[in-house]
């Protein structure tokens, strides 16, 4: 809980400060907050907790022109990922799953907060973004 959601609101306080002419805050969620998903264990809870504490952050930071995001990425090979057990069977079946027919990878996500730190998302705050190819939306 700590180095996944505490540590992410000690940095916004501590960064809030320097963004005098506002600017865009990112957390890395996943799937896990809202769903239950085996071998996930202890981390769902914790990824609820700083998907809540992004939209507190949003409320708290949006009037310095702040905006704070939790992205929700699909399974990614990640170094963290490959402790987790089977994990390989849960990207064949997010690949399975999603509706664009494919895993994301990590320019993916780089697109996506890319969009989301320019003015074209100025009105965006406060939310969880999926991006995962749609897996979030089929049960």
């Amino acid at each position: 809980m700590d180095v996944s959601c505490h540590s992410f609101v000690r940095m916004a306080k501590l960064a809030a400060p320097l963004m005098k002419k506002g600017g865009t805050l990112f957390a890395m969620s996943y799937y896990g907050a809202s769903r239950v998903v085996p071998n996930y264990n202890v981390m769902g809870p914790v990824k609820a907790a700083l998907e809540a504490a992004c939209r507190n952050l949003a409320f708290e930071l949006g009037p310095s022109g702040i905006q704070v995001h939790a992205i929700s990425a699909g399974p990614l090979k990640t170094r963290a990922a490959s402790g987790l057990k089977d994990f390989e069977l849960l990207l064949n079946e997010a690949a399975q799953k999603a509706p664009l027919g494919e895993l994301v990878d990590v320019m993916d996500v780089g697109f996506s907060c890319a969009y989301l730190a320019t003015p074209f998302a100025r009105r965006i705050t406060g939310g969880t973004v999926y991006v995962d190819g749609g897996t979030n939306i089929v049960a």
